[in-house]
């Protein structure tokens, strides 16, 4: 399958019957999944991650991919140039070593410590077993998604995928791995596991560049009864804010959740400044108080819900390379909401309209906020353009490498 034909596959309107999804909160629930289904592989490991850390979850996770890559199965590990650090020696060489393809989404120079290419990152978080079973969602492969990580720890979410929906997340991971497509023994993921119908869709910036914001704002058009989104990041399009705005205004009970504190200011200063224009269309505004919120989520009526890498702004929205997975299930569904429900509930703060009003400076910090996070992708398209690549180490390299 061709690079091209691999992204239109992954993002063409099929929604694939017959799957079983698992919802998997924060690293507690899905390191587990994720590492036993990584011991139990037999013929091959793809696995994507925007960050990983060389930390106790980091060690584990190399620890079970040098083990499935000792005793002969295929290991495609790919990691993000700017969102994972650089490796100790040891690291690297140990999984290269042990035959494991370490690719590097778009390494870059790093004059002065510096990295110039900080847009287009790769911010999918994908993993894929003997095309058996698939884990999609937000959670990178780092220990502050565990809750042992303190008033630190990430809240999050992910899903465990069995039945047909594998055979699409497997295809376009090998793909961006330029592994052949093996006929992989036994049924694979082709028999039915379930009763969920799941899509998946991608967003890159050659030919899915609004895939997953058309996805969103389809499902908002068409609400009935209830809209959940609950988003790390949260300053969509204007044409998806009008989404939401219309449907609070039909009578659709509309509920957002963010982040009260975000490790990026500016994100929290400008989805507070469309606070108001939300709420005065019957919108109702949450901050998830206790930890980082790192959740792209979302809840539909009884049948539709979302989860995956993408957040809703303007990075997710227009640069980054972004995957998530759509499903259809009510038993999913009411999961999903149950859980949300809980959080919204026991840790989560209502805004109130009339705290909005603020003092001077968030009148002016709010305006600007918003006018730029607005025009960023556009200022973003005006920088240099490079074409990001994926570096492969090699046993050599690694060893010319500084201890």
């Amino acid at each position: 399958m061709t690079r091209r034909r691999a992204h239109v596959a992954a993002s063409a309107p099929h929604w694939r019957a017959g799957n079983r999804v698992r919802l998997l909160e924060n690293g507690d629930e899905f390191f587990p999944r994720a590492f036993a289904a990584i011991a139990a592989a037999e013929h091959e490991v793809l696995l994507e991650t925007f960050i990983l850390f060389e930390d106790k979850v980091g060690l584990e996770l190399h620890r079970h991919l040098v083990d499935a890559a000792r005793r002969g199965v295929r290991v495609e590990l790919t990691v993000d140039g700017w969102g994972s650090p650089s490796f100790s020696h040891r690291f690297v060489a140990g999984l290269v070593d042990a035959g494991v393809r370490f690719h590097v989404f778009d390494p870059g120079p790093k004059p002065f410590g510096l990295r110039l290419h900080v847009f287009r990152r790769m911010h999918r978080k994908l993993l894929v077993v003997d095309g058996r079973v698939a884990f999609v969602g937000g959670i990178n492969f780092s220990a502050d998604h565990l809750m042992d990580y303190g008033s630190e720890a990430m809240q999050d979410y992910s899903v465990e995928l069995t039945g047909p929906i594998v055979d699409d997340i497997r295809a376009f991971t090998a793909t961006q791995a330029r592994v052949p497509a093996p006929s992989l023994p036994g049924d694979a993921s082709g028999t039915a596991h379930g009763d969920a119908r799941v899509k998946l869709t991608v967003r890159d910036n050659a030919h899915c560049r609004t895939d997953i914001e058309r996805a969103y704002r389809t499902a908002i058009r068409g609400a009935k009864r209830e809209v959940v989104i609950a988003n790390a990041y949260f300053f969509p399009s204007h044409r998806l804010l009008s989404e939401l705005r219309r449907a609070a205004r039909r009578g659709v009970s509309v509920t957002l959740i963010v982040a009260a504190r975000s490790d990026e200011p500016i994100a929290t200063l400008g989805a507070r400044a469309l606070y108001k224009h939300l709420m005065q269309a019957g919108v109702r505004v949450y901050e998830y108080m206790p930890r980082p919120f790192h959740g792209k989520v979302a809840v539909i009526d009884d049948e539709w819900a979302t989860i995956g890498s993408s957040n809703l702004d303007p990075l997710s929205l227009s640069l980054n390379l972004e995957a998530n997975v759509f499903i259809r299930d009510a038993e999913f569904n009411a999961v999903l909401r149950a859980r949300l429900q809980e959080l919204r509930d026991a840790h989560c703060f209502r805004i109130d309209p009339s705290s909005l009003r603020g003092g001077i400076w968030q009148a002016v910090t709010g305006p600007i906020a918003y006018h730029l996070m607005r025009r960023f992708p556009r200022w973003a398209g005006l920088l240099p353009a490079h074409a990001p690549t994926r570096l492969l180490l090699r046993p050599r390299r690694v060893q010319e490498a500084p201890a």
